[in-house]
């Protein structure tokens, strides 16, 4: 007997469904078969966070960046580990009042006290997400630089919520390489601007679930996937004629 061809058709695709769902169903999941992470604390309480890996590879490789008047937000852990003898003074940038060690107090985004053309070197890492008017901050990004001075920043692509600083200052944005390529060129030229991402979808899942660098294999960091953006990268050169 002869089957129609809709008949055949019909059969092929109910077999492949019901492959598809066998297939799926034997998927072990093992320890992330779970609806809560297995750490709140990005990994710190396991060892290196995940994005720290890509963070200081990035800052290793642009080391000669860091040096002369640098400033950094928070504390200058950064300007010590990287910035060796070429550094001439640390400056610190906090967002409030509190911080013994802070040279500046101000928000990113109102930053009018801070000096224009005063520093050769910006190192922002995570921050920008806690900024809720951005053009406002890469303003004062671009101000604050010296002529010839560099901005390196790190800003976060898949990531949990920050939960401490949501309930102080917030936590407003995640970016994508599009977002923050645009932000930044409206500032700084785009050939002076240089955007990367690195992730993919197993550091993502790992990220999320707050696992440390030391859970994963040298390897799974190398794979560059574009559409796995778990940190964004960006050096921005402010022109020596100050544009």
């Amino acid at each position: 007997m002869k089957f129609p061809s809709s008949v055949i058709s019909e059969q092929m695709n109910k077999i492949f469904f019901w492959k598809k769902k066998r297939s799926l169903c034997q998927i072990n999941l093992g320890k992330l078969d779970r609806i809560r992470p297995i750490s709140t604390l990005f990994g710190y309480d396991r060892g290196q966070p995940i994005d720290r890996y890509y963070i200081e590879n990035f800052l290793l490789h642009y080391k000669k960046d860091i040096h002369g008047r640098v400033l950094e937000i928070g504390d200058n852990t950064y300007t010590q580990k990287f910035g060796e003898n070429r550094v001439e003074q640390s400056d610190i940038l906090h967002a409030v009042k509190g911080n013994p060690s802070a040279t500046f107090v101000a928000d990113l985004a109102q930053a009018d006290i801070i000096p224009s053309n005063t520093f050769d070197c910006i190192i922002l890492t995570q921050t920008l997400q806690f900024v809720f008017d951005l053009p406002a901050a890469m303003g004062h990004l671009h101000r604050i630089l010296k002529p010839g001075g560099v901005l390196l920043a790190t800003v976060p692509g898949i990531s949990q919520i920050s939960r401490y600083d949501m309930d102080r200052w917030g936590d407003f944005w995640r970016f994508t390489t599009q977002s923050i390529r645009h932000l930044f060129e409206n500032e700084f030229s785009a050939e002076n601007t240089d955007v990367k991402a690195y992730g993919n979808v197993l550091v993502a899942i790992a990220f999320l679930h707050g696992l440390a660098t030391e859970e994963l294999k040298h390897e799974d960091f190398e794979y560059q996937d574009p559409d796995y953006q778990v940190l964004i990268t960006v050096r921005a050169i402010k022109l020596k004629n100050g544009d």
